[in-house]
């Protein structure tokens, strides 16, 4: 339904941490900034746009709460991540970000990917 992958981290110092990530994804992404309290997503994906099949995102600071659930199933979830990390969901997972802090979020699609690919149930 979700995939969490923690990014692998290939160095620290005084300076911070580096991480790394790998995608076959190429083109125009999103990179957005959160409050926290702020919600973002609340619809699903059928994956008929490759890009959302699965959706990745990269939660790349701060803190989060995934909530999500099987649309026409029975499996549901709710998942803290702490950046940076990796989402991955899958077609037909209705889904929601509660930023628990200030986040920093890099979706590997465009707005275009999830025209005609996007549902809500509200």
């Amino acid at each position: 339904m979700v995939e969490i992958i923690p990014l692998k981290k290939i160095g620290e110092d005084e300076r911070g941490s580096t991480h790394i990530f790998e995608t076959d994804r190429s083109g125009e992404f999103i990179f957005s900034f959160r409050h926290a309290g702020s919600l973002s997503g609340r619809h699903y994906h059928k994956g008929a746009s490759p890009k959302k099949n699965p959706e990745k995102i990269i939660l790349v600071s701060g803190e989060g709460t995934l909530n999500w659930f099987h649309v026409g199933g029975e499996e549901k979830g709710a998942i803290k991540i702490i950046g940076p990390t990796e989402i991955h969901i899958y077609p037909n997972v209705w889904h929601e970000l509660v930023a628990d802090t200030d986040i920093i979020v890099f979706e590997m699609n465009a707005l275009v990917d999830g025209q005609g690919d996007t549902f809500r149930l509200d």
